[in-house]
This record gives structure tokens, sequence and C-alpha cells, in this order.
């Protein structure tokens, strides 16, 4: 039987086929074209709670975005944005465009990507300078059309369907309907309820079910929870108008599972929600208050490195009921993660560290207090997860964190550029110099803004995938979520898989400078 969201479209089928700290990094080269188009203003970018919605003219962008070539995509963008079309409105059709065309589905995942990356893009956007908050929307378009093909070559040109509004339920039948559904795994009700609460309900409310939701099982390495906490920043961006074929994918893609219905059946990747919603309950009452402790964190990530995730979920409740702070398991999470990067920098641990970067926003965005416990048991319990299955793949380096800082590096750092042109012939050289770099003793953070503004320009320039985006935009995110004493530590060791200075350039610049000609 097909699922209420698919419908086959065959015409897209044959239009698809048609400073001194940082040296030369961040002089960003030939990037300076992109001031000819419309520069984005920092106010524009961030979200601004008063801002005007955007109506339903933007059908035609997201048409436009479909029907033209991708060798003709960049000219045709370039060309509404220099007519007045804004970035708000660029950023909405290119997430609505891709909810409505690819199906996240059989994994979240793969080709899903061009959907996942929309935020990753966003968050490199205001992060940079005015006039270059361009360059990652427009790769982002451009890689939405890769998948787009993808989705015609792999599912047959999948479509959302329209929702029959007949059946569109009041707000409190809705919500009760839709917990009913994910409970039981019930994809049609689940559709209809989805698309009810985005237009009775509010985002607070709705993303308080997702947030946990996302965050119920290991399937699809964490892309669920991903999805749900960029939705989420991206349509505080764009606006709730445009929640409801959001919400609509992204409760198809959190029912995503093999085989028959998992709450009738004992899966591994269910079991660690079904324990966590139970010891959750035995945390303290003020367990958000604490103190801040550097032993305890040191020893949740010995068990993070050796433990089950069982063992990882009662190590976290034990230290907080006797009265440490959950930021001290944050830190160790986050350390651990990035330590994988280090042991294995492949597609697993690069998942540890941004499916950790999606439960931590929900974790401090979401405002149930159950939820948010939940969040951080997950979180805890996917670690040792993504660890197995690490081992799985084979070639997983015998090397700590602490080997960061056991000896000095080989080569004295005096600016980024060292490091970025030592990371592509010996990473471990790289952390190292990065580490000595960010803990020395003057400039602390103007050297660490400077590394991550050469890193993020680096992407820019260098990167080739949606992982570039994802894990950079999560790992320079976090950098400040990590305590000062772990921090430096954190970023140095996922530069493993940030790009290097000595990789050849991607094509994107010169397609857009032809764009703009």
């Amino acid at each position: 039987m097909h699922s209420p969201l698919r419908t086959p479209r065959v015409s897209r089928r044959q239009m698809l086929q048609s400073g001194a700290l940082c040296g030369g990094l961040l002089a960003m080269g030939d990037l300076g074209m992109l001031s000819q188009l419309k520069p984005v203003s920092a106010a524009e970018a961030k979200l601004d709670p008063n801002v005007v919605r955007l109506d339903s003219s933007i059908e035609p962008l997201v048409r436009l975005i479909e029907e033209t070539p991708r060798e003709q995509l960049m000219e045709a963008v370039a060309a509404r944005i220099k007519q007045g079309t804004s970035y708000r409105e660029v950023l909405a059709a290119l997430l609505l465009v891709g909810v409505k065309n690819i199906e996240p589905r059989p994994s979240v995942g793969h080709k899903f990507h061009a959907v996942l990356v929309v935020n990753s893009a966003h968050l490199a956007s205001i992060s940079s300078p005015d006039e270059h908050r361009w360059l990652p929307i427009f790769w982002a378009l451009d890689h939405y059309k890769s998948a787009a093909q993808r989705d015609v070559e792999e599912r047959g040109d999948w479509t959302m369907s329209a929702i029959d509004d007949s059946q569109v339920m009041p707000h409190a039948k809705a919500k009760a309907q839709y917990v009913e559904a994910m409970e039981n795994w019930d994809e049609a009700k689940a559709d209809i309820a989805a698309a009810s609460l985005a237009r009775t309900g509010g985002a607070n409310e709705i993303y308080r079910l997702l947030f946990k939701y996302g965050s119920r099982d290991y399937r699809s390495i964490g892309h669920k929870a991903i999805y749900v906490a960029n939705s989420y920043r991206t349509l505080s961006c764009i606006g709730w108008q445009h929640a409801e074929p959001v919400l609509r994918s992204l409760t198809y893609a959190l029912l995503m599972h093999e085989g028959s219905n998992p709450s009738q059946r004992d899966d591994e990747a269910d079991r660690p929600f079904r324990r966590n919603e139970e010891i959750a309950a035995k945390l303290r009452d003020d367990w958000t208050t604490g103190k801040l402790d550097s032993d305890a964190t040191q020893a949740m990530i010995e068990t993070l490195r050796s433990g089950s995730n069982d063992d990882a979920c009662d190590q976290a409740v034990q230290l907080i009921n006797s009265g440490i702070h959950p930021q001290s398991i944050w830190d160790a999470m986050h350390v651990v993660a990035g330590e994988m990067v280090m042991q294995q920098p492949a597609i697993v641990p690069l998942h540890s560290v941004t499916t950790t970067n999606a439960l931590r926003y929900a974790y401090e965005t979401c405002g149930d207090d159950a939820t948010r416990k939940l969040l951080l048991l997950q979180n805890a319990a996917f670690l040792p997860m993504f660890r197995s299955g690490m081992g799985g793949r084979g070639r997983v380096k015998d090397v700590t964190v602490g080997k960061l800082s056991e000896v000095e590096p080989a080569k004295s750092p005096q600016s980024v550029d060292d490091i970025f042109a030592e990371l592509g012939s010996d990473p471990m050289a790289a952390a190292q110099m990065t580490l000595a770099y960010l803990q020395g003793q003057e400039n602390h953070s103007a050297k660490a803004k400077q590394l991550i503004d050469a890193a993020r320009v680096l992407v820019f320039r260098k990167g080739d995938n949606a992982h570039d985006y994802k894990f950079s935009s999560a790992i320079l995110e976090d950098y400040y979520h990590v305590s000062p004493a772990w921090r430096d530590t954190y970023l140095a060791s996922n530069i493993f898989l940030l790009r290097d200075s000595q990789r050849k350039d991607n094509q994107l610049v010169s397609r857009i400078q032809s764009a703009l000609a």
C-alpha cells in the first residue's frame, strides 16, 4: 500500500535530465565576487520575531527551482535576487522544494541530505560577512538538484500528495491522534494529525512532541533527531506559515522503520528509550542545578569509552543525583563524540557529532522537563551505539584526546594557515597544532574566532558534500556549548574532518561567477 505522502510525478523526470592571526585564508580570495549580489544583512538572516511572514508568492520560486535545469539554476536564482527576492524567500523555497519532492525513505539520510543540510547552510550563512552569505545557499540549491535526480532514479520521482481538507481536525483531537499514531507507528493517522497541528497549533507545543519522537530510536544513525532540530530552526527563520509540508515530511521521516510495527517488538534501536523513560524519573527534582566538575566529566568520558548504553545512562543519573550539573555530562558527550572522529575520521563518528549537536539544541530549546531528561539520556545511550557502529567498519585507531596534549607538536603554528596546510598530510599533527595554538598565552578568544572563520571559509571553497556543511556547522556552534576547560580539546579533535587548504577548490565559485557575468 502506498504511503499517504506518495504521488508519482513524471514531468519532473524530463526536466531533471536536461587579519595577522589568520594570514591568507581569511582574505577570502576570489569569494569577493559574491558582493555583486544584493548583500544579506545580519538582521535579515537572523530571526526577527516581528517579521512579516512570507505569503503564497513563495510557490513560483519553488516552481522555478523545480523546473529549471541544474546547469541553469544558478543564473535563474541570481537573476531573481537581483530583482529583489530576499534571503528568507530563497531559504524558504529551498526547504520547501526539498520536503515536497524528496522522500525521506528508505533512510532519513542519503539523498534527503538536501533537506537536512538547509539549516546547516543557513548557519554557515549567518556566520559569514554580509557579502558572502549567499554562497552556502547557492551550494545547497545545486545540491538539491543532484538529490532530486537521485530521487527520480531511486524512488520513481516521489512527491508529497495533497492533504484531504475534510479530514483536518481541531487542535485537541489532532494532538491526541498524533500522539496515539506516533506511539503505534501509524503513518496515515499521523499524517492527517500533523497537517492539522500545523494549521491549529504553535511551534513550541508541537516541537515538544517532535523533540521526543526524534530522539526515540537509533534508526538512521541520528538523522531523525537532526531533522527535528534543523527543521525547527529553519522554520523559525522562514515563518510558521510554511510548517504544514515540513511537519508532514518530518512525521513521515520519524516513522521510518524496517519490518513489522516497532511498538510490537523489541528492537535494539528502541530499547534505550524505553528504559530511559523509566530511569529519567530517578533524577533529582532540582536536576538542572549542581556544580561543574572536571573529574565527573572525566568519569563520564571513561564510561562512554568502554561501557554499554545502559552503563552510560546509569552513570549520568548517578552523577547528576550526586550534585553534578548536567553541563558536565554534556561536556563528556561532546568530547567523546570528537574523540571518535580522531579514532575513525569517517561517516559514523561524524554523525555522533552532528547527532549530539541536534540533541543538545533540542535539550536547550525544549521547555518540557521530562523531555529534556530523555534527550540527555538518549544522547548518552546513542554514543556507545555509534562506537559499536565504528567497530563494525574496522580500522578504529587506539587514540584518545589525551594524546593531543601529551607532546609538543613537531611544528609550531604561527597562524591558522599553518594548521590547515598541515591537515591534508598529517591530521594528527594538525590537531596537536590546533590545541597548542588555542592554548597559547595571548589572544585566546581572537585565535579561536580566526580558526573558526578560516574553517568555514575552507568549507565554502573546498567542500563538496552535505556532510561538510552539516559537520562544520555543528562543531563550530558546539565549541561555545562546551565548557572552557574542554572546548579547545573538542575543536582540535574534530579538525580531522574539516577541509584542508591544499585540497582543490570546488567548482561552485566559478559557476556563481559565470551566473553573475
